[in-house]
């Protein structure tokens, strides 16, 4: 049975209009300069439609493993989603107008549950479920942070 799994939620106000903001976060390739998990991605197709299929590499510390994702929602400075087949979570971008600026949403869900595999994964490599959606909630954070930095700067 799936592990039903609160969703994870961090958000950042960003003084840049939506417009830099969704230039930064809708190139899926280049979320590794933002992400301290993702390694790389590749987008098998078109990475601006839905159903477009993301192989991505992620790390931690010297552990590194595979996952494939599908974009879920594309809309233009708005909302990006995509869910990880192999644990069936969904993983989502939402920008809003806030003032001058962007607020800037990412969130992780669960809807069904976390995948039983991917659960004993996480107990057997990455030290538990509590320990590992700790780590998830802070790198979500960092991403913000990364992401703030570079839409204000212009880079």
């Amino acid at each position: 049975m799936p592990l039903q799994t609160p969703p994870l939620e961090a958000s950042v106000d960003i003084a840049a209009p939506p417009a830099a903001v969704w230039k930064l976060i809708s190139d899926v390739r280049s979320l590794r300069r933002f992400s301290p998990q993702v390694l790389r991605t590749v987008a098998l197709g078109d990475p601006t439609r839905r159903g477009t299929v993301l192989v991505n590499l992620n790390h931690r510390g010297l552990l590194v493993w595979p996952t494939r994702s599908k974009i879920v929602e594309y809309v233009p400075e708005q909302r990006l989603a995509f869910r990880v087949l192999e644990n069936g979570t969904t993983w989502s971008y939402a920008l809003e107008a806030a003032g001058d600026g962007t607020r800037l949403v990412e969130r992780r869900d669960a809807e069904r549950g976390v995948t039983d595999i991917s659960v004993r994964l996480t107990d057997r490599f990455m030290g538990g479920t509590t320990k590992f959606y700790a780590e998830l909630q802070h790198g979500m954070q960092e991403t913000l942070a990364k992401i703030k930095s570079a839409a204000e700067s212009g880079s």
